[in-house]
């Protein structure tokens, strides 16, 4: 039989759900891991908690189906928003991750509304806030200088999971949408907001579709699991956008999904407009937007 898996790396813990080829649950496993929390208002986790914790869902979900080390095809990714993975040029971790949920910088918020005022809405469609990628990506500039020197990427938590798996550093477009740093309308990096904020252009990861395979499970990893055949590896996507699909949202209804944070979204077209009162994000569906 075949399956699929997919890893879905939350604020409190990870996920493996496993399926079959009819979409129908098979098996699942959850590993629970601790924030870090060094000064008021910080928010961080090594991504080697990650990792680990996907060795032990990797051990409990074989455990529990033996028939998914010859059987698993492919695994995907849902992921935690927003969260800030520095990396340098071997691709090795410089500090822990900062997470969505990191109040640390409002400085680097009103620093973005005083510089760029409405343009950064015009093109991200989003207002600074503490949550987004960017300010975090602004704090290490203004505050670590000396690993800020050392940064040649940046990714996101299920992005940093995939790429540790074998896949190249990317990221898709879900994900992306919530960094501060995509042109919304164009569907590319910014590059007027990189060149203002002095943020090499080449940190930004390539952009993939959620549904695109994107790199194959490193032989080394699949030996120690026990897998018995190559195993593609699928972008995934943003948490929220993943849940929406997975509800089967259409654009008549709304979804409220309560977690580490609380969220209220409906599907809708890219607005030409927008204060800034919404988050605005594409979807893992090619060509739809949720608010």
């Amino acid at each position: 039989m075949a399956f699929v898996l997919v890893f879905d790396l939350g604020t409190t813990s990870l996920k493996g759900l496993v399926v079959d080829k009819q979409g129908q649950l098979v098996a699942q496993a959850q590993v629970s891991y601790e924030t870090q929390h060094p000064q008021l208002g910080y928010s961080e986790q090594d991504p080697a908690v990650w990792t680990g914790a996907m060795d032990e869902v990797m051990e409990q979900l074989i455990g529990s189906l033996p028939e998914l080390a010859s059987g698993l095809e492919a695994i995907s990714f849902s992921g935690q928003m927003h969260s800030l993975v520095i990396l340098d040029q071997k691709g090795q971790v410089l500090h822990p991750a900062i997470l969505w949920n990191d109040g640390r910088t409002h400085e680097e918020c009103q620093i973005l509304e005083h510089t760029l005022g409405k343009r950064l809405i015009d093109i991200s469609k989003n207002v600074a806030l503490p949550g987004f990628t960017l300010p975090k990506l602004l704090w290490v500039k203004r505050n670590l200088p000396e690993i800020w020197a050392l940064i040649r990427y940046f990714l996101l938590p299920k992005d940093y999971l995939r790429y540790w798996l074998g896949a190249p550093m990317q990221m898709d477009y879900s994900d992306a949408s919530g960094t501060l740093l995509l042109d919304m309308k164009q569907g590319k990096w910014s590059q007027e907001l990189c060149q203002n904020l002095e943020i090499p252009l080449e940190w930004c990861p390539r952009l993939v579709e959620s549904k695109a395979v994107v790199g194959w499970l490193r032989p080394e990893l699949a030996q120690k699991w026990g897998l018995k055949k190559p195993v593609k590896l699928v972008a995934g996507g943003a948490d929220n956008a993943c849940g929406a699909l997975g509800a089967g949202l259409i654009p008549e209804q709304g979804l409220v999904s309560i977690g580490t944070s609380g969220v209220y979204l409906q599907l809708g077209a890219l607005p030409d407009e927008t204060s800034g009162r919404t988050h605005v994000f594409q979807h893992v569906v090619p060509g739809q937007y949720y608010q």
